[in-house]
C-alpha cells in the first residue's frame, strides 16, 4: 500500500513537473514571438547609399523624424490612420519609436519625414524655411539651416518579416551654396572669414504633399531675405524654398568689411538640387562677376 502510494505520488509530481515547465516555456516563445512581430526600420539619409552606417554628415544622435502608416493603397489621412505621425528618435544607433510598432496582418505602405513636427494637414502640411540659417542649435532644438532642410522617403507595399522597412529619405527643399572668390584687382591678401552673404527676395513659406513630398511654395507668400550658414573656406549655404525668380533683381548680397557686394540675376530653384554660385569680390563693389556651376543631388 505503501508501495502504491509513492508511486502515485511520483506520477503526481511529474505531471506537475510537466505542467509547470509547459508553464515556463511559453512566456518566453510568446515573448519571441512578439520581438519578432516588432516593426523595425532602416532610416537612410540622402547623402548615403542603402546599408550604409550613419556618418556625422547623415542623421546625429537625438534627431527625430515623423511616420505614418497606412494600408496599401489607402489614402494617407491626418488621422484614421495605422499609424499616426509616430515619433522616432534616433539613439546614435538605432531609430527608436516613442511607442513600440507592431506589424498586422495586411500590406502597408510607410511614409516618414524630418524634422518631426505636429501636423494639422498631411495634403498642405504648412513649412517654413528660417530666415537666420547661420543660428546653431542648443539642446533638442536644431539650428536654423539644419530646421530648414525638409527630407521625406516612403516604402510601399510592406509585410511582416525580420527584415528593417528601408526609408531613403530625400531632399524636398532646394540649397544654394555660395562660394566668395577673390578677384585679381582685389586689395588684400585673402578674403575675411566673416564675410556675411544673404539671399534676398525668396518667399520662404511653403505647403507639403506628405503623400508624395512635393513642395508647393506659398502663392500668397512674401518675399523675405535668407543669411546663409557660413561653413568655412570662404563658402556659404542656404536652404531654399523651390521657386522661379523670373525677375532679375537682387539676389545675393555679401558684406565684409562694412562693404556690401550685391548680386542682380535671375533663378531657378529646384526641388532636391543643390546649386552652386560662385561670388568674384572684385575692387569695385558694382562690378561683382557671378559664376554658375553644376547642380548636385542628395548632397550631405
Amino acid at each position: 500500500m505503501k508501495r502504491l502510494i509513492h508511486i502515485c505520488a511520483a506520477c503526481i509530481t511529474a505531471i506537475l513537473c510537466g505542467t509547470g515547465c509547459s508553464q515556463e516555456e511559453n512566456p518566453q516563445e510568446e515573448a519571441a514571438a512578439l520581438d519578432n512581430n516588432i516593426m523595425r526600420f532602416q532610416v537612410i539619409h540622402p547623402s548615403q547609399k542603402a546599408g550604409a552606417r550613419a556618418t556625422e554628415t547623415a542623421f546625429e544622435t537625438n534627431d527625430r523624424i515623423g511616420l505614418f502608416i497606412t494600408g496599401t493603397d489607402e489614402p494617407l489621412q491626418i488621422s484614421g490612420n495605422y499609424i499616426n505621425n509616430a515619433l522616432l528618435t534616433y539613439n546614435g544607433t538605432e531609430w527608436i519609436p516613442e511607442k513600440t510598432i507592431y506589424w498586422n496582418d495586411g500590406t502597408y505602405d510607410v511614409y516618414a519625414y524630418y524634422p518631426f513636427a505636429s501636423l494639422s494637414s498631411v495634403d498642405e502640411a504648412p513649412f517654413s524655411v528660417a530666415l537666420d540659417q547661420s543660428s546653431a542649435g542648443s539642446g533638442d532644438e536644431l539650428g536654423g539651416y539644419e530646421a530648414s532642410d525638409f527630407l521625406w522617403a516612403t516604402s510601399k507595399k510592406q509585410v511582416a518579416g525580420n527584415a528593417a522597412v528601408a526609408l531613403q529619405f530625400r531632399h524636398c527643399m532646394s540649397k544654394l551654396s555660395v562660394r566668395l572668390v577673390k578677384g585679381e584687382d582685389y586689395e588684400g591678401d585673402e578674403l575675411p572669414e566673416d564675410a556675411e552673404v544673404y539671399i534676398h527676395n525668396t518667399v520662404p513659406e511653403a505647403t507639403i504633399d506628405l503623400s508624395a513630398g512635393i513642395v508647393t511654395k506659398n502663392t500668397y507668400g512674401t518675399e523675405a531675405t535668407l543669411k546663409a550658414k557660413p561653413e568655412g573656406n570662404h563658402k556659404y549655404s542656404a536652404i531654399i524654398v523651390p521657386q522661379r525668380i523670373s525677375n532679375r533683381k537682387p539676389l545675393i548680397e555679401v558684406v565684409m568689411k562694412g562693404v556690401s557686394y550685391l548680386v542682380e540675376s535671375t533663378f531657378l530653384f529646384k526641388p532636391g538640387i543643390q546649386h552652386t554660385i560662385s561670388v568674384v569680390i572684385t575692387k569695385n563693389p558694382e562690378q561683382v562677376k557671378i559664376d554658375i556651376g553644376g547642380e548636385i543631388e542628395d548632397w550631405e
